[in-house]
């Protein structure tokens, strides 16, 4: 299959999936239930569970074990993207295309949806069903999504990405700003999908650990350089909203040619990590390549 076809197949399988474990807005308290649903069906590009969906198949793994990590990985995302749009955080209006969380309900929802979210992805780890996961290996997914969307990892970024607003930081305080912000997620994505093979050496995790590092700040500068040369159709968000919110981006640090430069060594970077893997693991490769290459 083609990466196109593949990522549509995995997109629609985590959908059934997150459908699955997302409270029906029939269920009170409706108004929570219908803005959580909101929130995670809006047209997201699903990058996180298909990393897990992608490296589960690289070793080899069921997808039926890859579900309830996929979904776990998307209800955190998609919880960090409702706050961060919150009017104390980015204050923005529109996120793929659509109006933020807080303006299609309201504030204080948005902050209930967020915190349910990210709840929910815990519970959606420890519950799933009908699996032959190892209770030691469930307990070190657990772990590692706790750690990457906690302190030390998402929210830790955000905390360091509002400190810098408006100030002049050098470019390792940008790099381990975004190792953290987004990379951590991408990171625990694949981490999860090697986690669901028992038979994940720990040669194997380090390799794809450090396949995700780089994919997850190639992803960032690639964002970055989205801020500056898409439009607002097609980033379904405002053009130059982190230049007009005077945020440090790798384009406003280092200049738009080397920041392209960049995220194709980070490209090159990740492939040269998956050498020895044969060709079961050419989603992830193909993956890499589309994060540089993406056009929003």
């Amino acid at each position: 299959m083609s990466l196109k076809s593949l990522m549509s197949f995995y997109q629609q399988r985590v959908n059934v999936a997150l459908e699955h474990w997302l409270p029906a807005n029939t269920i009170r308290p409706n108004r929570l239930h219908e803005a959580m649903r909101y929130s995670v069906f809006n047209g997201g590009k699903r990058v996180r569970p298909l990393l897990v969906y992608f490296t589960g198949q690289a070793l080899g793994v069921s997808v039926e074990h890859l579900d309830a990590p996929a979904c776990a990985m998307e209800f955190i995302h998609a919880y960090s993207l409702v706050h961060d749009d919150l009017p104390a955080m980015d204050d923005d209006d529109l996120r793929r295309g659509k109006p933020t969380c807080h303006k299609a309900f309201d504030e204080a929802t948005a902050i209930l949806v967020g915190d349910g979210l990210q709840t929910l992805a815990f519970y959606t780890l420890s519950h799933q069903e009908n699996v032959s996961i190892s209770a030691e290996r469930r307990l070190m997914m657990l772990d590692s999504l706790a750690f990457a969307s906690g302190s030390r990892g998402m929210v830790g970024g955000q905390m360091i990405d509002i400190e810098a607003m408006g100030k002049q930081i050098n470019l390792v305080e940008l790099e381990n700003m975004h190792i953290h912000k987004t990379g951590a997620l991408i990171r625990a994505s694949v981490k999860l999908g090697a986690l669901a093979s028992e038979d994940a050496s720990e040669d194997i995790l380090n390799k794809l650990d450090h396949y995700a590092k780089c994919i997850g700040l190639a992803f960032q500068v690639k964002d970055d350089i989205l801020d500056v040369e898409a439009s607002t159709e097609i980033l379904g968000k405002a053009q130059g909203s982190d230049m007009a919110n005077d945020k440090p981006t790798y384009p406003s640090l280092i200049g738009l040619k080397q920041a392209k430069k960049m995220a194709d060594d980070l490209l090159q970077d990740a492939l040269d990590s998956l050498q020895g893997f044969d060709d079961k693991a050419d989603p992830l490769r193909d993956m890499a390549k589309y994060i540089v290459t993406r056009e929003y």
